[in-house]
């Protein structure tokens, strides 16, 4: 629609399955290049990912053409489906059902952006369970 403005940024948080610590550390980059390839595939604009072993964080700056539930959909499916394409785990890799997703405003962009880059520093200090 012409003329249209938006500017929503979405937080969306979730989870291996079972909380299982298997995203491997050393991988986590390539896993934060795939995630961010489907959100770009899907219209939407990525600020920031970060894969821990059992959870990733994604803030994305998101598109109204697609649901939030849509997204999270689109994201978990084609990143477990490559995960387990690289055999990086013995088993099968899957995303556990549900996600959080959070919104803020473009004030608060660079603290959540820092929050999500910096989550190792962040669960030092607690868990993610």
């Amino acid at each position: 629609m012409a003329n249209t403005y938006t500017q929503l940024l979405i937080q969306l948080v979730f989870a291996v399955k079972l909380r299982q610590q298997l995203l491997p550390k050393d991988r986590k980059e390539e896993v934060h290049r795939y995630m961010t390839g489907v959100v770009q595939q899907r219209g939407h604009k990525m600020l920031q990912v970060h894969c821990m072993p059992d959870h990733a964080h994604v803030l994305v700056g998101l598109h109204p053409g697609q649901a939030i539930s849509d997204l999270v959909r689109d994201v978990k499916s084609a990143s477990s489906k490559w995960i387990n394409e690289q055999a990086w785990m013995p088993g099968r890799f899957g995303w556990q059902d549900g996600y959080g997703a959070f919104s803020y405003s473009r004030s608060q962009l660079s603290v959540v952006a820092n929050y999500v880059q910096h989550q190792e520093q962040h669960h030092r200090k607690k868990t993610f369970r």
